[in-house]
């Protein structure tokens, strides 16, 4: 057990982190008594996932598994809605998500290296009729890309990728970049690999706040550039004092979930790192 995970159940005097604290067999079990979803936060924070954590499974899998974590917010990456799809698929991948009550807000990663995926970006959100577009433009292209933000009026989330990322490795390389663009062009801020590069995240979504957009959730075993995923408050991130933070700035906008570990079995990992959070915020 991590020193943060350790401290923060030893301070808190009431069973609401029971569910955190299961491992992953007890927890899987446990889901088909809990209801995640009545497992309400007290703070006004919205609860999401980045469906990379999903990869490996359908689009209707993944909703489903989101679903059964409680909560109603994605992000969709290409592997759940190509690029490329034509009109009617983006309709019937709309219409799924609004059927099974999920509020499918952005799309992301998206990488666009040239002109035409620019173009391909934004057309393909504009037809979902999405808020955000969760990406990593390059350099050169900010200026075309700001154009279409402006043209289109969907924001553009920049997303960090930490050590060996060339483009934006930090919140802090991205912000420099578009501080002084059209104000719908932000930050998707990732504090797992913001804590892999060294830097505090909660420092970074204060000190960037006036463009923080999105944020993705992820814990890591070491604050080094090998850390890797690992079950949130299992590992080295103080996420007590990241939520106090985040609550304390009034974010407004959504805390995904992107849990990178077990891509064929993620959900009792997600069902743990969401149950943390969420007795985290009830706490506050």
């Amino acid at each position: 057990m991590s020193d943060t995970r350790r401290n923060f159940i030893k301070n808190t005097s009431k069973g609401v982190l029971g569910i955190a604290a299961l491992g992953t067999t007890e927890i899987t079990r446990a889901s088909s008594l809990f209801n995640f979803a009545d497992f309400n936060q007290t703070k006004d924070v919205k609860l999401g996932v980045a469906s990379y954590t999903l990869r490996e499974f359908s689009t209707e899998q993944a909703l489903d598994m989101i679903l059964r974590c409680g909560l109603h917010r994605v992000t969709l990456k290409s592997m759940h809605l190509p690029l490329d799809s034509d009109a009617t698929t983006i309709k019937n991948t709309v219409a799924l998500c609004k059927q099974k009550g999920i509020d499918f807000y952005g799309a992301g990663v998206i990488y666009m290296k040239t002109k035409e995926e620019v173009d391909q970006a934004f057309n393909y959100a504009k037809a979902a009729e999405l808020q955000m577009i969760v990406g990593v433009p390059n350099h050169e292209l900010l200026d075309y890309v700001e154009d279409k933000v402006k043209e289109h009026d969907i924001k553009l989330a920049i997303h960090n990728h930490g050590p060996g990322d060339d483009v934006y490795p930090s919140a802090e390389s991205a912000y420099e970049r578009i501080k002084n663009r059209d104000q719908r062009m932000g930050l998707c801020v990732d504090i797992g690999h913001t804590k892999r590069i060294g830097r505090d995240p909660i420092a970074d979504v204060t000190n960037y706040f006036d463009r923080v957009y999105d944020i993705h959730l992820k814990d890591v075993n070491v604050a080094e550039a090998d850390g890797q995923t690992c079950i949130i408050g299992r590992g080295v991130i103080d996420f007590p004092g990241f939520l106090k933070a985040v609550c304390d700035l009034k974010y407004q906008g959504t805390l995904a979930l992107e849990y990178e570990a077990e891509g064929n079995d993620p959900l009792p990992g997600m069902m743990e790192s969401i149950g943390y959070v969420k007795g985290i915020l009830a706490t506050l």
